[in-house]
């Protein structure tokens, strides 16, 4: 039976209003990173509501990375992050192997997309760092070990010539995303086959040391074409254990 839901002391519609509001300001007056705001105080004197309903939109507002409070010296505007969205991420890709498969079609789409901008200007240092991550990759398929680190170093390194620090930033998320929400569903035979992975990611690393995009997104193809052979695999795992 599914427990009930706890009596709410009063509507929260006030505290949204305000989040707004706050929002808003920061847009209005064109706010950046480390910009202080008005004190609580002044906040609620200029919106008209109590100190406690402007704490709480200041709480949320902290909790999704728009505000940052400083003890001892007020609230201030915070960075753009997307940590908030991982965090989110994580907790919504623990229920269901199928969002998990999405967000991986998301970011193959986008890797695939970008992989010809990558070409004309990646650098002979910048392939160099990518076959020495290789390389490492190489040494533990050999023993029979996954790894995600290398993983995780080759796809950034692959990408950051590009200077898209957005691109980078989604194409982390995705991963730790993905990663975290699989090491949660404890699959420790995620990777049943790292000596074909490592296989996978030299030759993403030959096509573009020879320049060639069509040959590039194809190795990007394959390499994703196992994870998600892997994804389903794993997911008819875990629908035979829920079996009666």
């Amino acid at each position: 039976m599914s427990k009930s839901l706890k009596l709410l002391e009063r509507p929260p519609l006030l505290s949204h209003s305000v989040q707004e509001a706050i929002r808003a300001h920061i847009l209005d007056n064109k706010l950046r990173a480390d910009d202080p705001l008005p004190a609580e105080s002044e906040l609620a004197r200029q919106l008209g509501v109590s100190r406690n309903s402007v704490r709480e939109a200041v709480k949320s507002l902290e909790s999704l990375g728009v505000l940052e409070t400083r003890r001892g010296s007020g609230i201030f505007v915070r960075d753009f992050s997307f940590e908030p969205l991982l965090d989110n991420l994580h907790y919504g890709l623990l229920f269901n192997l199928d969002d998990l498969g999405e967000l991986l079609e998301v970011r193959r789409v986008l890797e695939i997309g970008m992989i010809e901008q990558v070409i004309p200007i990646i650098t002979p240092a910048q392939l160099d760092d990518l076959r020495a991550i290789v390389e490492q990759m190489r040494v533990r398929a050999e023993r029979d070990e996954p790894f995600p680190e290398e993983d995780r170093l080759f796809h950034q390194t692959l990408f950051q010539k590009l200077g898209n620090r957005t691109l980078l930033r989604l194409l982390d998320i995705f991963w730790l995303a993905f990663h975290k929400a699989i090491n949660q569903k404890t699959l420790s035979s995620w990777d049943s086959n790292p000596q074909q992975t490592y296989r996978n990611h030299a030759a993403i690393v030959d096509a573009i040391a020879e320049g060639n995009a069509a040959t590039a997104r194809v190795a990007l193809e394959r390499h994703y074409t196992g994870i998600i052979t892997r994804l389903a695999s794993a997911k008819r795992k875990q629908e035979g254990s829920q079996q009666p």
